[in-house]
């Protein structure tokens, strides 16, 4: 089964982004995934938010150079609040202000598993 799954320094944007989190969902071998520099905004994060809520098995995600802002923060953190799984997250060079930190600290109150944010 694919554990590893590189897609970064593509366009696959917010469509793709929430497409991705749909499969997050129901995906139960990958552990790693790597979106970097992929034109991913607000939609796209609470999309890949949503996924998280329910995968079990993804411990990596990274989203550095996109362009997430607050409302993406806040989905990411929904996420973070019901994932058990993920250790590591990558945020860096992204439009994340005073808001979206709020929202991801809300989500990390309630989780025990992440151990790495890059912001």
């Amino acid at each position: 089964a694919l554990t590893t799954l590189h897609l970064e320094n593509n366009e696959i944007g917010d469509l793709g982004a929430v497409g991705l989190g749909e499969g997050l969902a129901a995906n139960a071998a990958l552990t790693t995934l790597h979106l970097g520099n992929n034109e991913i905004s607000d939609a796209g994060a609470v999309g890949l938010g949503e996924g998280l809520k329910a995968n079990t098995t993804l411990t990596t995600v990274h989203l550095e150079n996109n362009q997430i802002g607050n409302a993406g923060a806040g989905g990411l953190g929904l996420g973070l609040k019901a994932n058990s799984a993920l250790t590591t997250l990558h945020l860096e060079n992204n439009e994340i202000g005073d808001l979206g930190a709020v929202g991801l600290g809300e989500g990390l109150a309630a989780n025990a598993a992440l151990t790495t944010l890059h912001l």
